[in-house]
């Protein structure tokens, strides 16, 4: 099989993360070479490389130089979402394909441009939402489309965590809508399999928040099928700090299912027709369907490969992602205007 020749761009901290999922997982290891690396400063990708033992790998600033020397298959775009549109355009004029950090574009405007420049270029460009690979999001999925606790009708999260991470995130606005809800916003998208359709928000930054803006919201979604569904979140709640990956109560006309976000899924189903309350009998929620799916960041680099070698389109894909990128924006424009937002 033909090895993927990649080259790595934006060398901080979150690189790192990608960098062990390729090196934990043996098929991504013999998939994909590092052929050069990117930073503005040169520096951080040459201790990068020399961290995890890249040999031979470019290293530089300029992308344009680096893209032209190695004639990579793939790009990883791991840079601050304000680079990121020059960053996949260029990439993609090069003829890469693309996986992209997360949020896809800094606007919704930027989002449209870059799915445009993919298709024109007859490129791949996806995008990790590593959290919608795990057991639990998919289990729930399996669970939901399984019936066991009939239609569903809504799906409410809560998120509170006192994260310090210190450099850009601090000083960014609208922080936790655009850099972390929208993890739990796709993953809703993704366990409903609704479209969503309209959103009222509440954001703030509370007293004694260390971030500039934005570091706590309350959003209540419109989805199809009549499916609500609420985020309550906080980045800067100390005390009592949930999963990163939100606590959840996924509701049907039959039974409910609850999530903590870690290890702990239990569902109870009606199972009578008298009483004040009705008699409950528990319902097992069963295994993910495909365990490849549940290993988080390497399942959807995973996922990317597999479709840039078989021309088939990822789970991730922009036009797709762009769907739980418009939840992100029509939040941060509802919590601005204080008004209900179509989306």
């Amino acid at each position: 099989m033909v090895i993927l020749r990649a080259v790595l761009c934006g060398c901080g901290a979150m690189a790192k993360g990608w960098l062990k999922a390729i090196a934990a997982d043996r098929e991504l290891q013999s998939a994909i070479r590092i052929v050069g690396l990117i930073d503005v400063n040169p520096e951080a990708a040459r201790a990068l490389a020399a961290e995890f033992e890249i040999e031979g790998a470019v290293v530089g600033s300029d992308l344009d130089a680096v893209l032209t020397e190695t004639a990579p298959d793939i790009l990883f775009d791991i840079v601050v979402p304000a680079a990121r549109r020059d960053v996949v355009a260029t990439a993609l004029r090069h003829g890469c394909h693309v996986l992209s950090e997360k949020p896809m574009a800094a606007s919704l405007e930027a989002a449209r441009e870059l799915i445009e420049l993919a298709r024109n270029a007859g490129r791949i460009h996806a995008i990790v939402q590593n959290r919608r690979f795990i057991s639990g999001i998919r289990r729930i999925r399996r669970f939901i489309e399984s019936g066991a606790i009939g239609d569903l009708t809504g799906i409410h999260c809560d998120f509170f965590i006192g994260a310090h991470f210190g450099g850009f995130r601090e000083e960014m606005e609208h922080v936790l809508l655009l850099d972390m809800a929208i993890h739990t916003f796709d993953a809703a998208r993704f366990i409903a399999d609704k479209t969503p359709l309209a959103v009222y928000c509440h954001e703030e930054n509370p007293q004694g928040s260390w971030y500039a803006h934005g570091a706590a919201a309350t959003a209540i979604f419109e989805l199809s099928d009549d499916v609500t569904f609420t985020y309550r979140g906080s980045w800067c709640a100390e005390g009592a700090n949930t999963s990163w990956e939100s606590e959840w109560r996924i509701i049907g006309t039959k039974g409910t299912l609850l999530w903590d976000g870690a290890e702990a899924l239990s569902a109870n189903r009606v199972a009578g027709s008298e009483g004040f309350f009705r008699p409950l009998v528990p319902v097992e929620v069963p295994e993910a369907a495909d365990p490849l799916e549940t290993h988080g960041h390497a399942s959807v680099i995973a996922d990317f490969v597999a479709a840039v070698r078989s021309g088939t389109k990822p789970e991730t894909a922009g036009d797709d992602n762009f769907n739980s990128l418009a939840m992100v924006f029509a939040a941060i424009e509802s919590a601005r205007t204080r008004q209900r937002v179509t989306i």
